[in-house]
C-alpha cells in the first residue's frame, strides 16, 4: 500500500471516529472537543493540498511504506 493511500485511509477513519465522538446525537457522544480534531485534520489535508507536505507522510516513509504511484496512475 502507497503513503498516499495509506494517508487517505488515516484522515478518512480520523474524521468519522472524531465525528462519532463529538456530535452530540451521537451513540458514541464524548465530548465536543473531539470536533476540534476533526478541523485539525481536516487543516492539515487543506495544507497539504498546497504544500505537497504531511507528517503523517514523513512518517510512514520512515516506517518503509511506498511512495510509488497507485495502479491507476500507470
Amino acid at each position: 500500500m502507497t503513503v498516499d493511500r495509506l494517508i487517505r485511509i488515516f484522515a478518512g477513519s480520523f474524521i468519522l471516529i472524531s465525528l462519532a465522538l463529538g456530535v452530540e446525537g451521537s451513540p458514541l457522544f464524548v465530548s465536543k472537543w473531539f470536533l476540534a480534531f476533526t478541523a485539525f485534520v481536516g487543516f492539515n489535508l487543506f495544507q497539504f493540498g498546497f504544500s505537497n507536505v504531511c507528517p503523517l507522510g514523513m512518517i510512514l516513509k520512515r516506517l518503509g511504506f511506498s511512495d510509488a504511484p497507485s495502479t491507476c496512475a500507470r
